[in-house]
């Protein structure tokens, strides 16, 4: 096993449930020896896979964080067949503090793998999660939403698969999850990814994953909420974890490989004209940045370079160049 210094408050090979903290190092002025908790639960009843779920990677991303926790509470030991490690709040100080990236460090942990093992804390915590956590399991489940500044309808990504094996095994996960929308990456970088996110970092480690985006804006949406705790049960049956549970009829998922962003170019407000789901023409008005410090000056028309359909739109009215307003997918 890699060596950390981050320790662990539990065994997770031991059987039954257990939580507690992964203890991050962070000497301060008001806490020489003090460590930063890392919430970490474990249900584990015997022999069978080994499935990793994380959640609040980003701080300001909420549903996952409710859904893992409340997966922790509601299952017993009894009733999973494997391993079950869950991770509701990754990037423990950004939850705490609503926020995107961490308070303590400025640090964007899906921005910071793999990570450094005596880095910031961030960094350790990526490092921990790729060179530790990670070679222990089958499957990394990470669970997102568009933050306070983008909002996505629930929506996984996953990749094309690496070999055909894992290929099948990566569209059984999507139909398990069962979300409206997938994204589908066009290519697979093998195993020798040089990406800075956990599904990268499973991929150095020869681990399938997926992500999702849940929703955004900075708050909670119930719908989407429930989506997620129902596609995560699927998931852990699909995998023979949960056998008791009986899935429902799939509601279906769309397929989109994303076209890319629409950026702002301009300081302003920002007016849009399309929803999430809508149609886009390339070449269409779909927004206005209005310059109000500027009232006798038209507004900055926003054409689309490309042609689908609004996956992601920006939620914050306030824009300055190079903020993402809205992100468009085609159908595969």
């Amino acid at each position: 096993m890699a060596t950390s210094l981050i320790s662990s408050e539990m065994d997770i090979d031991a059987h039954g449930q257990q939580s507690g903290y992964l203890r991050v190092p962070h000497s301060t002025h008001d806490s020489a020896y003090g460590w930063i908790g890392v919430p970490i639960i474990c249900l584990n009843n015997g022999p069978g896979p080994t499935i990793l779920m994380t959640a609040g990677c980003h701080g300001d991303e909420y549903e996952g964080q409710i859904a893992l926790a409340r997966l922790a509470r509601d299952l017993d030991p009894a009733q999973i067949t494997g391993r079950l490690i869950l991770l509701p709040t990754l990037n423990a100080p950004a939850a705490e503090a609503g926020c995107r990236v961490s308070p303590v460090d400025n640090g964007n942990l899906n921005r910071s793998f793999p990570g450094d093992p005596a880095g910031t804390p961030t960094q350790m915590i990526a490092h921990y999660l790729e060179e530790v956590l990670i070679p222990q399991t089958n499957l990394l489940v990470d669970l997102h939403s568009g933050g306070s500044s983008l909002v996505y309808p629930p929506t996984l990504l996953r990749g094309p698969g690496a070999a055909p094996s894992e290929a099948e095994l990566l569209l059984a996960l999507q139909d398990a999850f069962d979300l409206p929308y997938s994204w589908v990456f066009p290519s697979s970088p093998g195993r020798h990814s040089t990406g800075r996110t956990a599904m990268a970092a499973a991929n150095r480690k020869g681990v399938p994953s997926v992500m999702a985006e849940l929703g955004g804006a900075g708050s909670v949406d119930s719908a989407n909420l429930a989506l997620t705790e129902r596609g995560l049960r699927r998931i852990l049956h699909q995998q023979g974890l949960l056998p008791a549970y009986a899935p429902d009829p799939p509601h279906g998922t769309r397929e989109l490989h994303v076209q890319g962003s629409v950026y702002a170019y301009d300081t302003g407000l920002f007016e849009p004209f399309k929803a999430i789901s809508d149609t886009v023409a390339e070449g269409e008005t779909i927004g206005l940045i209005h310059d109000t410090l500027k009232p006798m000056a038209s507004p900055v028309e926003i054409t689309s370079p490309h042609a689908g359909l609004v996956l992601a739109k920006r939620t914050l009215g306030q824009v300055k160049r190079g903020d993402a307003l809205f992100q468009i997918a085609r159908d595969i």
